[in-house]
């Protein structure tokens, strides 16, 4: 256990996924590590728990594939290190009126990238997926071989275990409250709320939801991350067809771009029910959540009541679930430098905007690289700087109620 004062070359603040992962992959390289959490470990007042998360290879934003397909990689190499999986592979569909803009971006990106696909029109997705989407006449989807489903809860457990096993120090009911220079020294010392701190030569914040309190902390910067609390719903399989839409089957993970913007994943962590839900929610206070009664279902249940008819009993959901997002204007993440007083010493990983967790494992290659290195190689960091808000300064994040 690290006691107070002690020395670290990475401190890393925040263990959920991004976290973790970045800790595991600085104390693999042989760094002293210091993994520190203001809650308990694998807690449920964040984003990076539950029962699953999709994984997808087809954005409309094409730099994403390269990370995706890093991750998958990484996953792999994980779960060979700690011995059982928490990512279990399926095929997945994008869905949506073959003149949205978001679908044909997506079409482009499996071109750009040579990504095997393809596209089918209404028909063939009826025929393709028999008995399972019903979509209108003017729809497409656009089918590939790159999704899946993850194991959230278990998946951070994991990177935590691995990080542990290379001999990161973790430290869990440790909330930071201030992260300093050290200007005599040097390096960055980090203050925790019961009176502990420690001293790092490099620091790293992936706070989640609280990432926007603790930089403006930090250094006063106002970043436009908005925590929003969203609701995931699971809804019946009708009775005789559980099999069918079971993981390891042939239905895909799967996605419909349109108002509003749904997911859906095949049926693993509760036997018999089928997750469908909203990318989207209510802009909230991290600290002062209102855990429900969740957001408005409305269209949400017109869709699958239409689409998937075939699939699920009619009605509401039999279960929900509430997590969080940290949702940026743009959606796009935030992984860079702090910069000021702080320079490359501090590195930010935050607004994953709720489509982040599948690029856990690369983010925290990302994350480590910047710390270590000052670079990362493979990735575009140009689409995820801290001075792209410039443009938008007083930080509106769209509403996300569906």
């Amino acid at each position: 256990m690290a006691i107070s004062g002690e020395d670290f070359d990475v401190i890393v603040v925040g263990a959920g996924i991004m976290g973790s992962s970045t800790a595991y992959q600085v104390a693999k390289r042989g760094h002293k590590t210091l993994l520190l959490e203001q809650f308990d470990f694998l807690h449920h007042r964040g984003s990076s728990h539950g029962e699953s998360r999709t994984i997808r290879a087809t954005y409309p934003e094409d730099y994403y594939y390269p990370m995706v397909m890093e991750s998958y990689k990484l996953w792999a190499e994980a779960e060979s290190e700690i011995g059982y999986k928490v990512l279990f592979k399926a095929r997945h569909l994008d869905l949506g009126s073959s003149d949205d803009k978001c679908l044909r971006n997506v079409i482009e990106t499996c071109h750009k990238h040579s990504v095997p696909h393809a596209v089918l029109d209404h028909q063939q997705v009826a025929e393709k997926f028999a008995g399972s989407f019903d979509i209108p006449e003017n729809c497409v989807g656009v089918f590939t071989e790159y999704g899946g489903v993850i194991k959230p809860t278990k998946a951070v457990s994991m990177f935590q275990t691995l990080a542990f096993q290379k001999g990161a120090v973790l430290r869990d009911c440790m909330e930071v409250k201030d992260i300093r220079k050290d200007g005599v020294r040097g390096g960055i010392w980090v203050h925790t709320s019961n009176g502990e701190k420690f001293w790092g030569k490099k620091c790293v914040v992936t706070v989640g939801a609280w990432t926007r309190k603790i930089v403006k902390k930090v250094n006063g910067l106002e970043l436009p991350i908005q925590p929003v609390e969203t609701t995931v719903c699971y809804w019946r399989i009708k009775e005789g067809h559980e099999a069918k839409y079971a993981i390891g089957g042939d239905f895909p993970t799967f996605a419909f771009y349109g108002d509003p913007y749904i997911y859906g994943t095949p049926s693993l962590e509760f036997p018999g029910l089928i997750k469908v839900a909203v990318h989207g929610g209510y802009p909230c206070d991290q600290d002062k959540r209102p855990w429900g009664p969740g957001m408005a279902l409305g269209s949400l249940k017109q869709w699958v009541e239409k689409s998937l008819a075939g699939l699920v009993d009619s009605g509401a959901p039999v279960a929900t679930q509430l997590c969080m997002y940290s949702m940026t204007p743009d959606e796009d993440f935030l992984i860079d430098f702090l910069g000021g007083e702080f320079g490359k010493d501090v590195v930010v990983g935050g607004g994953f905007s709720g489509h982040g967790f599948k690029m856990g494992p690369v983010v925290g290659r990302i994350l480590a690289d910047l710390v270590l290195c000052g670079e990362a190689k493979g990735v575009e960091l140009q689409h995820f700087r801290i001075l792209r808000f410039e443009e938008n300064p007083k930080g509106n994040v769209k509403n996300l109620e569906a």
